[in-house]
């Protein structure tokens, strides 16, 4: 196949595989493999210039930053709808009663046939499809003149480059570019994770980035697209309904939204208009309304237009989603984790169908950029199942220390004659208000934390549940729904406290019965003894997991060395930088965590200690194991143990590093290539021989 051919065979499979992700979200491949497809692609295109074309999916992203966007003028005018306020079922009834009286229709005529569709909230764009490629995409502006935002267009994998055996000599499709819920909840996560400013919602974080004049700033942006209609036309059979318009946008490869419908009369559009309401909140995205039209377009023409706005549609809204209310108080809490949340506390408003009391300041950073103070009056948010927040901050009307307040409205002074405010800017206390634990903030992260992880109430469900883990203490039997039980009812409030727990106290609990509670005792007790490596990670210390757990209890030898250390001694140990020594060393010098650990020492909590130097004189330090199939009596993890407890290393596979395959029962494709590598190969007899000698 010569090169050219490939180039477009890779195209199209390309395409196929993006249209399965990103519009049907069915992925067809892994993302591995779509990866080495793609760079064979780059590979051939970098090889051969001349066949770089605009649909090829490596030309998404790469044009250069614009000084600016160009003005586009719409063949056809992207004009307004008209917005029905009124949020019952006579909104609706008002705009069918218009129709009809439009198009003289009476009381004994048929019921008017209309499309009823989701109102997006996000950014209007129209797509230039010229023979199927997609050549040029503007905003509405000011519906006679847009901007040219191709290049940021490109970036949204949810448009296609090119339509699906579609290609008239001009379609215009028009649509809502969005970003969905959730890709706005991680999105921003991952910026206050970084300390970078977050974005005000998902329709400012739409339009902004459609707007960025750097294409590759864009491309960070998680955007999606729906489209609901046509621009200018040219060579494309239109069929006879909007319902079907969108059918065959659909068939081209067009992103169409689902939730849609075929409505007869002002009751369809009601029917339509409820169940969605009852759906909003779970939506993946936001919409402010629905969208009612005439679906004939014959119909359409036949009403046309009335001061830029067309007769046969109607945007009918819903209750807001924002409103304005005030701070009372601004308070810290304390999540499973430690993580330490500035919550707003709010006069009670009404907002996105239920009265918000509380509103989420995320940290202390996004506290301070948006500089949310007592007594401020702000814009709050409510979409969905997403917890409120606060949105910003209306300065004109913060409280003021020197002006003159009346009384009866304080809210209404303003900054505009300077002075200084009534309250201070939102800080971050020293200790944790639950337990009065240090608060840790490392400078690289935006969340502070409480330290005192084994101790503090508010993270006791975690720690327990954590402390309980398979790779921890190992705990049978103590999960989610028990610890719950055992905390809420003040049972257990550390760790250590499980270890003095008898058997009336567990029988009593609820859908306890006396065997499965002698069962958990007994798995408590035998927990007792356990490994150096294991207690130091079943102690939730931050930033330290399993191997880190291993390197500590190797270089150490006993848990008095490592709770000794400074920063400087725990970074002599392998993979342990300056954060995770920090972590170790703040963690160790909370008072209230080694007296926790002091009381599990005394309820009989033991692991033999072993010198630094028994892994130094190991026959296995420093060797790698590959464990395959079924050994007779130990299990995967207690080999592993034993071989990580010497110094060796376990891997998952087998290469020419590999020093050792241990193999089991139907041990399959893992010995085959140990046999033809020349590894030495073990069975459980000759591991536990080479372990103990």
């Amino acid at each position: 196949m010569g090169a050219a051919a490939r180039v477009a065979a890779l195209r199209r499979e390309l395409e196929r595989h993006n249209h399965a992700y990103y519009v049907l979200d069915a992925p067809t491949i892994p993302d591995a493999e779509y990866d080495q497809l793609f760079r064979e692609l780059q590979a051939l295109e970098t090889e051969h210039p001349q066949l770089i074309s605009p649909d090829s999916p490596t030309q998404r992203v790469g044009g250069k930053p614009l000084p600016e966007f160009s003005p586009v003028r719409h063949a056809v005018p992207m004009l307004s709808i008209r917005t029905e306020t009124d949020t019952e079922p006579s909104g609706a009834r008002a705009f069918d009663a218009r129709v009809r009286r439009e198009l003289g229709l009476g009381d004994a005529d048929a019921a008017v046939e209309y499309a009823a569709e989701l109102k997006f909230d996000g950014l209007a764009i129209n797509l230039r499809y010229e023979h199927g490629v997609l050549v040029r995409a503007a905003t509405r502006g000011d519906g006679e003149t847009g901007e040219d935002v191709t290049q940021n267009i490109r970036t949204v994998h949810r448009i296609p480059l090119r339509l699906h055996d579609c290609a008239p000599p001009v379609l215009e499709v028009r649509g809502e570019v969005f970003m969905s819920r959730p890709d706005f909840e991680r999105y921003n996560e991952k910026q206050r994770a970084l300390g970078r400013a977050t974005l005000v919602n998902p329709r400012n974080g739409a339009a902004g980035s459609i707007r960025q004049l750097d294409p590759a700033m864009a491309a960070e942006r998680p955007l999606s697209f729906y489209a609901y209609g046509l621009g200018e036309v040219r060579g494309w059979a239109l069929p006879a309904s909007h319902s079907a318009v969108l059918d065959a946008l659909a068939e081209c490869g067009v992103p169409v939204c689902e939730h849609r419908a075929v409505a007869q009369g002002a009751d369809g559009l009601i029917t339509f208009y409820a169940r969605i309401r009852e759906k909003r909140d779970v939506l993946p995205f936001d919409i402010d309304g629905v969208v009612y039209k005439v679906n004939s377009l014959a119909l359409q023409q036949r009403l046309g237009f009335v001061t830029r706005e067309p007769r046969w549609a109607v945007a009918h809204k819903y209750p807001a989603e924002e409103a304005l209310t005030t701070v009372e108080a601004i308070e810290l809490q304390v999540g499973r984790t430690g993580a330490i949340t500035p919550v707003a506390r709010l006069a009670p408003v009404f907002v996105g169908g239920v009265t918000v009391t509380n509103a989420t300041l995320h940290n202390e950073g996004e506290a301070r950029r948006k500089d949310v103070r007592v007594g401020d009056t702000v814009i709050v948010r409510r979409a969905g199942d997403v917890i409120p927040e606060v949105v910003s901050v209306v300065m004109e009307r913060r409280p003021m220390k020197d002006l003159f307040m009346s009384p009866a409205a304080p809210e209404t002074v303003s900054l505009a004659g300077g002075g200084e405010p009534l309250h201070p800017p939102f800080a971050l206390p020293k200790t944790c208000p639950v337990c009065r634990s240090a608060v840790e903030r490392p400078e690289d992260e935006a969340i502070a934390r409480c330290t005192g992880g084994l101790f503090c109430p508010a993270q006791r469900k975690g720690a327990l549940l954590h402390f309980a883990g398979r790779r921890a203490m190992d705990i049978e039997g103590l999960g989610d729904k028990l610890v719950e039980q055992l905390v809420d009812n003040a049972i257990v409030k550390t760790p250590a406290d499980l270890y003095k727990l008898g058997l009336l106290a567990m029988a009593n609990l609820e859908r306890m019965a006396e065997k499965s509670a002698s069962n958990i005792l007994a798995a408590i007790e035998k927990s007792k003894t356990t490994t150096l490596a294991r207690f130091i990670f079943a102690l939730g210390i931050r930033n330290v997991g399993e191997a880190t757990a291993k390197d500590l209890a190797r270089h150490f030898g006993n848990l008095d060395a490592v709770m000794a250390a400074d920063v400087d001694r725990l970074q002599q140990v392998p993979d342990v930088g300056p954060i995770v020594a920090a972590s170790i060393a703040r963690f160790f010098a909370e008072p209230h965590n080694v007296e926790v650990i002091e009381q599990l020492r005394a309820a009989g909590v033991n692991w033999p200690d072993g010198a630094p130097s028994a892994v130094a004189n190991s026959p296995i330090a420093g060797k790698t194991f590959v464990l395959t199939g079924t050994l007779p009596a130990l299990t995967r993890d207690e080999a592993k143990d034993m071989i990580e407890a010497l110094g060796g290393k376990v891997a998952g596979s087998v290469s020419k590093k590999t020093d050792y395959v241990v193999a089991g029962a139907e041990a399959g494709s893992k010995l085959d290539k140990a046999q033809a590598l020349g590894v030495t190969i073990l069975d459980e007899t000759q591991f536990r021989e080479l372990i103990s000698s």
